[in-house]
């Protein structure tokens, strides 16, 4: 049960606050004046103070410097009446959390109180996880011994200690975030806050006040003053995931922040001045888009300043036996079973998969395996069905095909030895029907229209082929 400290010369306010605050679910102490306050928080720990902002012996003010000199992070907010809002102010800019004017509404008082024992526990849970945090993404945590992703890994160590824009690309799935993660945790830039932004995730009519935040009473709804995810990554690093998604006027407003660090609240007069890194991170192709119209050639280039290309897990498949080995320590670990490792023939049929989820997939099925599968060896009737097909696969010219398949143009050629044409022809088509429904989540309708078929059509060759796709 959070615990709140009410400070108020007026008895009938204190009761009053105590009374409702109870009501809500707090548990409540009281206090006349900031000096009896003062002594109380002293004597126990609160997770939010309540302070009038005029009272005799110590005023709100000096509550709120005894709060920083005590090294306390307790969100304070300060009541006050009308006419001395501009002290109020005063307050907030020697860190008090908001303030609210006599006579207030108690709705409204509580949206606040909840708001900022929210952003306060989120505040602590990011001092305990921050030692956690440095710990994970040092680059001993990137996991890769390919030449492609060693580059990478070299890359990060020569540009993590700039201030300088990067922009990641890469398909879904290969690791954008943890790479910007990593670039932050080994920058000087560590101490400060880490914001992601995903910008597909969020209604387009809301990113601009999570953006860059809004002033009371900008819209409807709009019942506070909010700071956006600029002002909370201020001194840090801001990570813009899916920057393709955004809209354009969005990539204007961005495009101004990068050139002067500085922007306006939604609604708001007062131009604010940040210090942030941005990394930006799309598993879009931004210069087609740009190409099209679809996106802002300034802004594509102020982003381009460092590129970052991630490449799929097909490309590395060398990294396979490390990303399984990492992933089945931490699912083994997590669910508390012992270990497993996989059949040769199992892993032959996880090289040979195509992973259009990438690293991410690879993960899902590890953990799925972790739960599922008692044994401490994984085989190929383990596996889900998707990946039975390449445990076929025998002659040379089949797995040829298999190692490329996801570009749709295997490369055959005859040898002296004798093979089963009908077979190579069939197989193909059925891998290139499993890769559309893998590509369509498993809607038919979307497989068929990306193999030019009617969806009539598509059932048939499936019933036909034994294909019973389940994503």
């Amino acid at each position: 049960m959070p615990k709140i400290l009410v400070i108020d010369d007026d008895a009938i306010i204190r009761d009053m606050l105590e009374s409702f605050l109870q009501t809500e679910g707090f548990e409540v102490f009281t206090a006349s004046d900031g000096k009896e306050g003062i002594s109380l928080l002293k004597k126990e720990g609160f997770d939010l103070i309540l302070s009038d902002l005029v009272m005799p012996n110590l005023d709100g003010l000096e509550v709120l410097k005894s709060i920083n000199a005590l090294n306390l992070k307790t969100p304070l907010i300060v009541m006050t009446a009308f006419g001395t809002i501009q002290t109020a102010v005063e307050a907030m800019k020697h860190g008090a959390f908001d303030y609210i004017t006599k006579p207030f509404n108690l709705n409204e008082l509580s949206i606040i109180i909840k708001r900022a024992l929210n952003i306060s526990k989120i505040q602590i849970e990011n001092v305990l996880l921050k030692k956690q945090l440095k710990k994970k993404y040092t680059f001993e945590g990137l996991i890769g011994d390919s030449p492609k992703m060693q580059q990478v890994f070299e890359m990060i160590e020569k540009i993590a200690d700039t201030d300088s824009t990067i922009l990641i690309t890469g398909e879904s799935g290969t690791g954008k975030e943890l790479i910007a993660r990593t670039i932050h945790f080994n920058s000087s830039r560590v101490n400060k806050a880490f914001v992601p932004v995903n910008c597909a995730a969020i209604p387009k009519d809301l990113l601009e006040s999570e953006l860059f935040g809004h002033e009371k009473g900008a819209f409807t709804g709009a019942i506070h003053t909010r700071i956006g995810r600029f002002e909370l990554a201020h001194g840090g690093t801001l990570f813009l995931d899916e920057i393709g998604e955004l809209e354009p006027s969005l990539q204007a407003k961005l495009l101004r922040v990068l050139q002067q660090r500085e922007f306006e609240r939604v609604g708001g007069l007062k131009t604010i001045k940040v210090d942030v890194r941005i990394i930006a991170a799309t598993n879009k192709n931004l210069e087609k888009c740009v190409k099209e119209g679809k996106f802002r050639e300034d802004l594509y280039y102020r982003l381009n300043v460092i590129p970052i290309h991630l490449p799929p897990l097909r490309e590395r498949t060398e990294d396979i036996p490390l990303l399984i080995d990492h992933f089945i320590k931490h699912f083994c670990k997590k669910k508390n079973r012992p270990p497993f490792s996989f059949t040769k023939e199992a892993m032959k049929c996880l090289y040979k998969y195509s992973w259009q989820g990438n690293v991410r997939e690879l993960e899902n099925l590890i953990e799925r395996l972790s739960i599922l599968v008692s044994s401490d060896v994984v085989t190929v009737s383990d596996l889900p069905d998707k990946f039975h097909m390449y445990a076929e696969c025998e002659d040379k010219a089949d797995e040829k095909y298999v190692k490329s398949r996801g570009l749709f143009t295997p490369e055959l050629k005859l040898s002296d030895d004798r093979f089963d044409f009908n077979k190579i022809i069939s197989d193909i088509e059925r891998n290139i029907i499993i890769e559309a429904l893998e590509k369509s989540g498993g809607v038919k309708s979307k497989a068929a229209s990306l193999l030019g078929l009617n969806r009539t059509t598509l059932i048939e060759k499936m019933k036909k082929m034994g294909i019973d796709y389940k994503k």
